[in-house]
């Protein structure tokens, strides 16, 4: 027996004592079976049993007071063992759950039947980056525990940019924030992980904690790829967050009026139309288990996201394209609800699935998903403000080229328009069946 097995028979664990308890129930119950079955109780129960068969006697025959004093104890015993071995197992999951799990709440069964549940939901893949990946995962973790987040690694500013030059490290920005979507965690964990220090405060200005902790685990494991999967541990996530490639790779963009940009941030910035993406250098290779995962999954979901810079850079990972071409899995697009300044300006949803088609250079989906709902006009004034605009419902065009389309109301508004995480959701795994 090796030394980890015999630290469970250590003291003070109040998890042995309760299934101990379960156990007697169960033997009690096999008793007070073998009593009905036999005619016969156990040696240790006869002085019980001719005590009661004496006092039934003295109110009915012979035959029926051997009669009911087998059955009462027989009976009882069963109740009396079921009752221990129900008791047991309930206390002995209640600490599981306390010791292992502190953030669940809720009845005990409830739970047990909820995770259960999840973990034979679908086997999601969703591919993309940025704020409308993240918003849709907290939509999916509701549903299935199954979900596989494919993401970009293309992020060159801010806080990504910064540990990117600095440590040699690939961008966590995006990273960070799938964690925390699919993270079962208490509100003020994911405030923390999402605190971003000012601009005053030195060189940790501008920095989020959950990418400094990024960046340190990288530095403990020796490999950003397991950084990722610790982090996993630490926030419990239902899932799993994979880059789409673990090779240092820059975003690289023609534009139409025949420049070259490169850098996400750069391209951004850029005032001319984008025409083709690349990335630099080319032709990375895909993590081993991104690839096992699109074969496997149930759905695969491209988008929601910014469509040059989160969507299209993973479909530039030649063997994430053949997987999304070969599986069999439903394949889904979700197009964006608003344009974004310097990458869609006045694109249709037509237009967004177009240019999936050119980059890819083959079908990777079978579905798109459109919001038909227009926003606000108050929300509608306030973005085109900021030179933004709702993406026009072309459902026509994207039938044309061959598409099923999926229409309907997708959006919330709060400060912003998104994705309703939970519409979204359900709007996918009701394709998936």
């Amino acid at each position: 027996m090796s030394h980890e097995r015999l630290r469970w028979l250590l003291p003070g664990m109040s998890v042995k004592r309760w299934l101990l308890l379960s156990s007697l129930g169960v033997v009690v119950v096999l008793l007070g079976i073998w009593t009905l079955l036999a005619g016969q109780p156990a040696h240790w129960l006869n002085e019980l049993y001719m005590a009661l068969e004496r006092f039934l006697r003295r109110s009915l025959s012979t035959a029926q007071g051997v009669q009911v004093a087998r059955w009462g104890i027989g009976l009882g015993l069963i109740a009396l063992g079921g009752a221990l071995w129900w008791w047991g197992l309930r206390r002995a999951w209640r600490t599981l759950v306390a010791i292992l799990q502190p953030r669940v709440s809720g009845r005990v069964w409830d739970v047990l039947s909820r995770y259960a549940l999840m973990a034979h939901g679908k086997r999601v893949v969703v591919i993309g980056g940025g704020t409308g990946l993240s918003t849709m995962l907290r939509g999916l973790k509701r549903y299935t525990a199954n979900i596989v987040a494919v993401v970009t690694v293309t992020d060159d500013g801010g806080s990504s940019g910064r540990l990117r030059t600095e440590l040699g490290i690939l961008p966590p920005g995006d990273i960070r924030s799938c964690l925390i979507a699919l993270a079962d965690a208490e509100g003020s964990m994911t405030a923390l992980l999402q605190h971003r220090f000012p601009s005053e405060s030195g060189t940790l200005g501008g920095h989020s904690v959950g990418n400094l902790l990024i960046a340190a685990m990288t530095q403990i494991t020796g490999d950003f790829e397991q950084a990722v999967k610790e982090m996993s541990k630490v926030l419990a996530i239902r899932g799993r967050v994979l880059p789409s490639t673990l090779s240092h790779v820059n975003l690289r963009a023609e534009m139409e009026d025949g420049t070259c940009v490169e850098g996400e941030t750069a391209i951004v910035a850029c005032p001319a139309r984008i025409r083709r993406m690349h990335l630099k250098p080319p032709d990375p290779p895909a993590p081993p288990e991104v690839i096992e995962a699109i074969r496997q999954a149930d759905v695969v979901v491209l988008g929601p996201g910014s469509l040059f810079t989160s969507v299209i850079p993973n479909l530039l990972v030649p063997a994430v394209t053949d997987a999304l071409h070969g599986t069999d899995a439903v394949r889904i697009y979700v197009c964006n609800v608003m344009t974004q300044p310097g990458e869609t300006d006045n694109f249709t949803a037509s237009d967004h699935v177009r240019a999936i088609e050119a980059h890819a250079g083959k079908r990777v989906f079978d579905y798109v998903l459109v919001n038909t709902r227009m926003p606000s006009p108050e929300m509608l004034e306030r973005y085109r403000a900021s030179g933004q605009d709702v993406v026009i419902p072309d459902v026509d065009r994207i039938r044309a080229m061959g598409y099923k389309v999926v229409t309907g109301d997708f959006i919330s508004e709060s400060d912003f328009v998104r994705h309703d995480p939970v519409r979204l959701a359900e709007a996918i795994l009701r394709l998936a069946k």
